[in-house]
């Protein structure tokens, strides 16, 4: 979650306006996250998530997202469904952008989570991908492997500011990954493809939330997890690897969906992929963030750092991960 465009105490209580909702009491930016603009909303009647969808994700986009949260919500999954106004309509426009508002989940993300934590949160995720396995609709991954070399790319020999060979060790890791990938071989579905610890919501051990999913798509259900794996079992610089906590994720996954001996052999690899896709995100924003948007930059080396826990022998390799 972040802040990039503003919106005014007048746009929002004409906005509120729409639906049975109350009246505006207060609003608040959160700075948290990269991807979209989002405000905690106070209203006479109770307490809402107001998000103006910024250029990474598509209005067009927008029916599937509603869809899938629906979906979810119909099988006791515990997501936020979107708000619809008096009309019936869940997606709208302000000051510019899309805007939807969102019901307010209880519970708090942990930024150091435990064992038991970790189970519960692969838990959660398992019985997401099995609630998942009759949705009908398809969206291609907005941040899959056809998208890696073209971003590396825009970020161009910049990345060498942040790490000595950076450029060429990245583009080296991408053209091996997109020489295995095996897309078709394993097992796929709906995911989240950001399932991190920010996007879930707990209330002591227990899931009270799964939340933001702006990058659920149709792709390997293993990666999901291994996505997951690297953003729960380091710290957040990218150097210390718990792997209790990753144990623990696969664990909690594998009540609802053991992974396959072939999920298993390939998950270091997918998780490469995952340090790889979130390290180049992360350095486009970086490089291109506007200086008055309010929000926080993430380290695009914290998620580097992780490939060579998956990968020991581009450690070895690698001046950028020494």
């Amino acid at each position: 979650m972040a802040v990039y465009t503003q919106v005014s105490a007048e746009a929002l209580g004409d906005f509120l306006a729409r639906f049975d909702v109350g009246e505006l009491v207060s609003a608040k930016g959160i700075a948290e996250g990269v991807e979209n603009s989002n405000y905690l909303v106070d209203t006479t009647s109770g307490r809402f998530i107001l998000t103006l969808y910024e250029k990474r994700v598509s209005a067009d986009d927008l029916p599937y997202f509603m869809a899938l949260l629906d979906h979810l919500a119909a099988r006791d999954m515990p997501v936020p469904c979107s708000v619809r106004d008096r009309s019936g309509e869940a997606i709208h426009v302000l000051e510019g952008r899309p805007a939807c508002l969102i019901e307010f989940l209880p519970g708090v993300s942990v930024s150091h989570p435990t064992v038991t934590q970790a189970q519960a949160a692969g838990a959660a995720m398992g019985r997401m991908h099995a609630a998942l396995a009759d949705f009908p609709l398809t969206r291609a991954n907005s941040m899959g492997l056809n998208t890696w070399y073209p971003l590396f790319e825009r970020c161009g020999h910049a990345l060498n500011e942040m790490a000595p060979d950076l450029y060429d060790d990245v583009g080296f890791t991408i053209e091996d990954l997109l020489s295995g990938w095996f897309h078709e071989e394993l097992p796929q579905g709906t995911i989240h493809a950001d399932l991190f610890p920010d996007n879930v919501l707990m209330r002591g051990d227990e899931v009270s939330g799964l939340i933001d999913f702006y990058f659920a798509c149709t792709d390997i259900r293993a990666y999901d997890l291994a996505v997951m794996h690297s953003a729960w079992a380091f710290d957040a610089s990218g150097r210390k690897f718990n792997p209790a906590i990753g144990d623990a994720l696969i664990r909690g996954y594998e009540q609802t969906i053991p992974l396959s001996s072939h999920e298993r052999a390939e998950f270091n690899a997918l998780a490469t992929g995952a340090c790889v896709r979130f390290f180049l995100s992360r350095a486009w924003d970086w490089l291109n963030t506007p200086a008055d948007a309010l929000v926080t930059r993430k380290d695009p080396l914290a998620y580097w750092r992780r490939v060579k826990v998956y990968d020991p022998d581009l450690g070895h390799r690698f001046k950028s991960l020494a």
